[in-house]
């Protein structure tokens, strides 16, 4: 790395003495100081300063290109900060960043957690929802939280969903000379707003929270009786065979259901729906689930929509596949992705087993009946039966 012109600096609240020297170097020889206005006064930065007018614009510092430069961001500016927006936009030999003790560092310390056992979530702009996922019996999880009023919203957010018997930790100025760590339950919250930065640490106690296995409750999802149940779900799922990053194309989504439990396996997905009403499902069943980060919706009709859409690993059709979109998703496709469609008529049955036949992979019919009351007896109600390829290309 050869003078790089931009140094990010990841500065704490005991301000320039927590700093390396190279960090103390690099803010007396830089023309400008970008920063939020607390990391300025925290550096002693006044007439060099350029306090963010929107937090991590990046635009701003890129007009100095060439110049030195420093900007300044709390703890390591590589989590939750600015760091990786400005290293995105930049080469490697342009920039060079001197991170601190994250804040997530500084709470485990201070509560005797073990921080690769933790859950670490940046909630400035992200909706509490974003939770979800993470809340089981006896997690813990450390939160970064837009301003002092967001502890109380958020115990009040999780006693509303049944979790009021949580522990909560409010954390405040971590590492400097005015920090504070304080304990409460989260149905009692009552503390009062206090100055500066403020994060929320939670030992959970609750419900179970969201199931980890394939094929969730359906009386989980909002729809309108058409849309993939929890049996087939699971088996579709089984078939897509989620991993962690990769992108599914959720074609026909309806509620959304396959895409959400495919996010929640880590995954992204791309709900595509023509029905505005179903849009608004998905989009409800994305909210709730805390996945709206992890579910994009493209409300139109398949095929003609996807040509503008990202590269799946795995597809899945869950109803009104004709060989045109068959074709249309084919061509598009890389080798290795994974394709699933479900058929429930006659038309698409016959469709499936063609192109069983054409290109391989497996062809499943399956049946299931449930347990349901005939006069003062119980007897077998049977629901349609579902079709399933699934094929590698």
């Amino acid at each position: 790395m050869h003078d790089p012109w931009l140094t990010i600096i990841g500065i704490g609240e005991d301000g320039l003495a927590g700093l390396s020297d190279a960090s103390r170097k690099a803010l007396a020889e830089a023309e400008t100081v970008f920063g939020g206005e607390r990391h300025l006064a925290l550096a002693g930065i006044a007439d060099r300063g350029r306090p963010w007018s929107v937090p991590f614009e990046t635009d701003c510092v890129l007009t100095c290109r060439g110049r030195p430069t420093v900007v300044l961001a709390s703890g390591d500016p590589s989590w939750y900060g600015v760091g990786a927006s400005l290293a995105e936009r930049l080469s490697k030999s342009e920039w060079i960043a001197h991170p601190a003790p994250s804040t997530f560092s500084l709470a485990a310390a201070r509560l005797g957690w073990r921080l690769e056992s933790v859950v670490c979530l940046g909630l400035h702009a992200a909706p509490f929802e974003r939770l979800v996922p993470h809340l089981t019996r006896g997690a813990r999880i450390i939160c970064l939280v837009r301003d002092d009023k967001a502890p109380g919203d958020l115990a009040k957010w999780l006693t509303a969903r049944g979790w009021g018997d949580s522990r909560l930790w409010t954390l405040t100025a971590l590492g400097g000379a005015r920090e504070s760590v304080a304990q409460y339950r989260a149905d009692s919250y009552a503390a009062d707003s206090g100055a500066g930065p403020v994060t929320v640490a939670l030992e959970t106690n609750g419900p179970h929270g969201v199931p980890r296995s394939s094929g969730l409750s359906d009386a989980l999802f909002v729809h309108d009786g058409q849309f993939t149940k929890r049996p087939m779900r699971a088996l579709a799922l089984s078939a897509l065979a989620p991993r962690c990053g990769d992108r599914l194309w959720d074609i026909g989504a309806g509620s959304g259901s396959i895409s959400v439990e495919w996010a929640l396996c880590g995954g992204t997905a791309i709900a595509v729906e023509a029905r505005a009403d179903r849009v608004a499902n998905i989009r409800g069943n994305a909210a709730t689930f805390g996945l709206t980060h992890r579910i994009a919706i493209v409300e139109g009709i398949a095929p003609d929509i996807l040509s503008g859409l990202g590269t799946p690993q795995a597809v899945f059709i869950g109803g009104g596949l004709d060989a045109r979109m068959f074709d249309a998703v084919w061509s598009r496709i890389e080798p290795r992705v994974r394709l699933v469609a479900h058929a429930v008529t006659l038309e698409t049955e016959a469709l499936l087993s063609d192109l069983h036949q054409r290109h391989g992979g497996e062809l499943m019919r399956i049946e299931i009946a449930h347990a349901g009351h005939l006069g003062r007896y119980r007897s077998w109600e049977a629901v349609r039966p579902v079709v399933q390829w699934s094929a590698v290309k």
